[in-house]
């Protein structure tokens, strides 16, 4: 599933790698690319152990895709909680702003025979490696699936009836 990749980011993203603006459009375009592959995505999805995945998103048959978004090396380099991700997810990508030095990916490190990378801007992505699938067990599928669910359907609430937030308990 090689893609062609997007035109390069605005050039505050490469200049300023660590605004919000950066990632923000980081995972538009991600969200946008998951979406035209029959994937519908949440944004910073709280997990098991106090983490938080920057993009979850699941498929038609139920196949869980986490997308770890990075744009400074620094963060990159210094993120040591990203495998314990690999336990809620069928694939992991990375997801990174075009003209991002992706190279660290490629370390063993990183995982690069287990981890995809995806190359983003605010209006599209590509997948420049895919990512290898490595199937959840059906318990852990369904946990996961399950909590995505209600967690999808608690920000819907919360975006149609904002008066119901404290009757929702949100955690995420």
């Amino acid at each position: 599933m090689l893609h062609d990749p997007p035109d390069s980011p605005p050039q505050s993203c490469i200049d300023e790698p660590g605004s919000p603006l950066c990632a923000a459009d980081v995972a538009r375009g991600t969200i946008r690319m998951l979406l035209r592959h029959d994937l519908v995505a949440l944004s910073e999805v709280p997990l098991d152990g106090n983490r938080r995945a920057d993009l979850m998103a699941i498929d038609a048959r139920g196949q869980i895709v986490i997308v770890e978004i990075k744009v400074s090396r620094a963060d990159l380099l210094g993120d040591n909680k990203w495998t314990e991700y690999l336990g809620c997810c069928d694939r992991y990508y990375w997801a990174v702003p075009a003209g991002f030095d992706a190279s660290p990916l490629d370390r063993e490190g990183f995982l690069p025979e287990r981890t995809g990378i995806i190359v983003a801007d605010r209006y599209d992505a590509a997948i420049l490696r895919e990512a290898h699938t490595d199937p959840l067990s059906a318990a852990t599928r369904k946990r996961v699936t399950l909590a995505f669910a209600r967690r999808a359907a608690r920000r819907m609430i919360a975006l149609t009836d904002p008066e119901a937030n404290g009757l929702l308990a949100i955690r995420s």
